[in-house]
């Protein structure tokens, strides 16, 4: 077992616009987000107060709102919000998304496409 602690965000359900083709350009489509934080929980586990830990409020907030400008490419996308989650709060030292189109536009039966990006805080880069 790791000795990482983590906190996991799963099921964050928003809509945005983000794509290639011009439907995709025109209106918003549902996303979904899943997002896994590493941060030292250990304080937050002793004192039971939610200012030794991550907002996952916050978090949800920053992510859903980075994910606004109606970028082509959900890489771009994830790119942003991953930033945007690191400069919420210093104390998370890496951050995993996935992120997924619910309905992409492809002529066959498929449940999402998406992207898994994994990015570490490294001191000194502003996160």
């Amino acid at each position: 077992m790791s000795d990482v602690d983590r906190l996991e965000l799963s099921g964050l359900a928003f809509t945005a616009v983000v794509g290639v083709l011009p439907e995709e350009r025109t209106r918003a489509q549902p996303l979904r987000a899943d997002l896994v934080l590493e941060v030292d929980l250990s304080a937050a586990g002793r004192t039971d107060r939610l200012e030794d830990t991550v907002d996952y409020g916050m978090v949800c907030d920053v992510a859903v709102q980075a994910s606004a400008g109606a970028p082509k490419l959900l890489e771009h996308m994830a790119e942003t919000m991953v930033a945007a989650v690191f400069g919420c709060d210093s104390r998370i030292s890496a951050v995993e998304l996935h992120l997924a189109k619910l309905r992409p536009p492809v002529p066959h039966a498929l449940d999402g496409a998406g992207v898994r990006i994994v990015r570490r805080s490294v001191a000194g880069d502003g996160h």
